[in-house]
């Protein structure tokens, strides 16, 4: 007779990562200042309960230029923040503020 064994039984379902109120406040000031220079047109926010992510898009129909991840660290003793601009990785820190600070540092589209 054949035996059926449940993989995911037994496993506790992780934690939710999701971003809180301060984190969605310091992403959409950082977006704002951008929209607001027309670089950026629109957004979007995934909770995928091992992390959330926060994209960022030129327009709306494309891939996400930027997105911004929180994710729980080493053996989830802490959470930690990485940037990416599409599959490169440009900043990994505890720290959103840090991990924000990348932006600052991003060429600026010039128009003639």
């Amino acid at each position: 007779m054949t035996a059926v064994y449940y993989l995911n039984k037994g496993k506790k379902s992780s934690q939710h990562i999701t971003f809180n109120k301060q984190e969605i406040g310091q992403l959409l000031s950082v977006y704002s200042q951008r929209v607001a220079k027309g670089e950026w047109r629109d957004y979007a926010i995934d909770m995928l309960g091992d992390c959330a992510v926060f994209s960022i898009f030129r327009h709306a129909h494309e891939t996400p230029l930027f997105s911004v991840v929180k994710s729980m660290g080493h053996k989830n003793r802490y959470e930690e923040y990485t940037v990416f601009n599409g599959h490169k990785k440009l900043k990994r820190t505890r720290s959103l503020t840090e991990a924000l600070k990348v932006f600052n540092n991003i060429l600026h589209p010039v128009s003639y």
